[in-house]
């Protein structure tokens, strides 16, 4: 029953996109992000759906879309060229085989933000959009909330859905990527307009938030932890009442503790005593790896380039308590260890070159938002929700990079959509001061051409 679920949804998303061609590129998103052909026994598990979405996607714009005033991002341009850096490291890979693997959604990831930004020309397109993000996301966010409450999760342990851990399903991606969502969430409360905000979408966009902070919990993902710890640094941006929102905050934590199931509160702990923890020790290693190897290849080994590392470390534990506590040190020695950050994976596998770019990508893409946030503070009726979303987008940016830093996201298609949209974003409000400035000589054009000739007098 629900493969005939899935392939029922699906098939009616693409009937309504013969008719509005948009929708092949929420499809997209859609698949993108929840998979279904993950969740699937049999029905989707034999047809590239995804590619078949991208390419109803693409080719719907090219034939029936509306192209007037399309313009390009300077970022799509760095993102061309990262994409044409990643095949050329792909090509020169230490593990050709295994960097084919990854190459084969990197490029879609890539390509698709590219593009995006082309299709978004409205406002009611940058909402849609977003808005298919949260709720394919929310498909799995929503599962994980409820199984929190009802068992408490675990590390390892919180069951999304499906076995492995790719995509959003990875515990640490999915701590982050809910979180960074929040601010997006809260907007629609305040702006949206394809579901005015009324008491119901109050209800659930405050409900889904919840949620979203429930999922470190399940995960016990200490990542999860500090970009909620961000999540409300940012917000004092917002709120008018920062007192009363401090006080609140931390009452709110007094209260949570004690609710807080053990596995996380122990997880948690090992935030300060990371040396005795496998996981944290495991990370430093790997990232001294990184630095020592793009020494001698500082163009990088290409997708996978982790699989030839060799670590050893320390690993330090206090045992006993404070009156005959005493320091247990003991040697690891480990593997072909992932990075476990997608600055260290950017510079293993794409070298300094690669990673520059992608910084480039993402630290202009947060002073973008805060150029609009600043320039649409004070805009009318019109454009007053523009400055909230900017800054909406900034902050859900901002976490990602925090929680990016102890996880392997560089190049998660989830992060792309946010990229593309704050292109699309920048793109419309700029048409949008074109059109403004233009306004004035184009009605005194049109009172020229109204005004009777002297012969026709």
């Amino acid at each position: 029953m629900r493969d005939l679920a899935f392939v029922g949804f699906l098939a009616a998303l693409f009937a309504f996109g013969a008719r509005r061609p948009f929708l092949f590129v929420l499809a997209y998103v859609y698949i993108d992000i929840v998979s279904p052909q993950r969740l699937t026994y049999l029905l989707l598990n034999s047809v590239p759906i995804s590619l078949v979405a991208a390419a109803l996607a693409v080719g719907a714009w090219i034939v029936a879309d509306d192209k007037r005033g399309v313009r390009v991002a300077p970022r799509q341009f760095l993102l061309l060229l990262l994409l044409a850096w990643c095949g050329y490291t792909t090509l020169n890979a230490d593990f050709a085989v295994e960097a084919l693997e990854k190459w084969d959604w990197v490029w879609k990831a890539l390509a698709f933000a590219v593009f995006l930004p082309l299709t978004l020309r409205t406002r009611l397109r940058i909402e849609a959009l977003l808005l298919f993000m949260l709720l394919s996301a929310s498909s799995i966010i929503v599962v994980g909330g409820i199984k929190t409450l009802v068992t408490g999760g675990g590390y390892g342990e919180l069951n999304l859905m499906v076995s492995n851990n790719a995509g959003l399903y990875e515990s640490s991606t999915i701590s982050t990527v809910a979180v960074a969502i929040v601010p997006i969430l809260l907007w629609f409360t305040r702006h949206g307009t394809i579901f005015p905000p009324d008491w119901r979408v109050k209800t659930y966009c405050y409900a889904l938030s919840f949620a979203c902070l429930l999922i470190p919990v399940g995960t016990s993902a200490r990542t999860g932890l500090l970009c909620i710890g961000l999540l409300a640094v940012l917000m004092l941006r917002e709120v008018k009442r920062r007192l009363l929102y401090l006080s609140t905050l931390g009452a709110a934590a007094l209260l949570a503790v004690p609710l807080l199931p053990s596995a996380f509160t122990e997880r948690m702990d090992t935030i300060r005593t990371y040396q005795a923890d496998a996981s944290a020790s495991t990370r430093i290693a790997v990232w001294q790896w990184t630095l020592d190897y793009v020494k001698e290849h500082p163009w990088g080994g290409g997708f996978e380039a982790y699989r030839q590392n060799h670590i050893r470390y320390d690993k330090v534990a206090v045992v006993g308590d404070n009156n005959n506590a005493t320091i247990e040190r003991s040697l690891e020695v480990d593997k072909a260890r992932a990075y476990h950050s997608a600055y260290f994976e950017m510079l293993g596998e794409q070298g300094y070159f690669g990673l520059a770019l992608w910084l480039m990508i993402h630290l202009s893409g947060v002073f973008r938002m805060e150029v609009l946030r600043r320039r649409y503070a004070k805009a009318g009726p019109a454009l007053g929700w523009a400055a909230p979303l900017a800054t909406s987008l900034q902050h859900a940016h901002l976490i990602y990079l925090l929680g990016a830093a102890f996880v392997g996201i560089a190049l998660n298609p989830f992060t792309f959509m946010l990229l593309g949209t704050q292109m699309g974003l920048d793109l419309y409000l700029g048409g949008k001061r074109i059109e403004e400035r233009w306004r004035p000589i184009k009605s005194s054009l049109d009172g020229c051409s109204a005004r009777p000739s002297v012969a026709q007098s």
